[in-house]
């Protein structure tokens, strides 16, 4: 069971988070935590029950606001979801880029994941909507160029100011879809 939030619980995060987008899930141990959170093991381990509970709840956020992105756009019909979809989407990618980052640095474990479990169903639903709900397969094909891309290029250390990225993502996607942009 999680304890409350403090501040050092918060510094453990952050500071594993950033080495497990740097050096994988596997290749970081409690000890590097510690040691970039300035705090003893025994610290570490009082706020967490281990290295896989500190991996669960840094991406419990990604997993969560993925399915509600997903509940939003069910309400959506055909051609309405496609924009949402696109800008919530890359929202969500661009917000927890290191998240991301280390779940395709190790993905094949990391999809196996209980927390990711609700991905799948998620990403699912983000593709119908990204291709306006249709079943055309170049509409379907067009979604997940759209998913893979954006999150791709999240994960990726390209130095580029925040705002410029996203405006490039929104723009790319929406093209990607044969959208008209601005």
């Amino acid at each position: 069971m999680p304890r409350p939030p403090s501040a050092m619980r918060r510094q453990i995060l952050d500071r594993a988070l950033r080495l497990f987008a740097e050096h994988g899930f596997k290749g970081t141990s409690l000890h590097d935590i510690a040691v970039e959170a300035r705090c003893s093991k025994a610290s570490l381990l009082y706020h967490f029950a281990g290295k896989d509970a500190i991996l669960a709840e840094l991406l419990t956020p990604p997993a969560e606001s993925l399915t509600s992105l997903s509940g939003e756009l069910a309400a959506l019909d055909g051609d309405r979801a496609v924009e949402p979809a696109v800008t919530g989407f890359i929202g969500l990618a661009l917000r927890f880029h290191l998240e991301v980052k280390i779940i395709f640095a190790e993905l094949p474990d990391m999809l196996n994941h209980p927390v990711l479990a609700v991905i799948p169903q998620a990403v699912d639903q983000l593709a119908d909507a990204l291709a306006g709900r249709s079943q055309e397969p170049r509409a379907r094909v067009r979604a997940q160029m759209v998913i893979g891309g954006v999150a791709v290029t999240v994960a990726s250390d390209v130095e580029v100011e925040p705002d410029t990225m996203r405006t490039e993502l929104v723009q790319g996607a929406l093209r990607t879809l044969g959208r008209p942009t601005s």
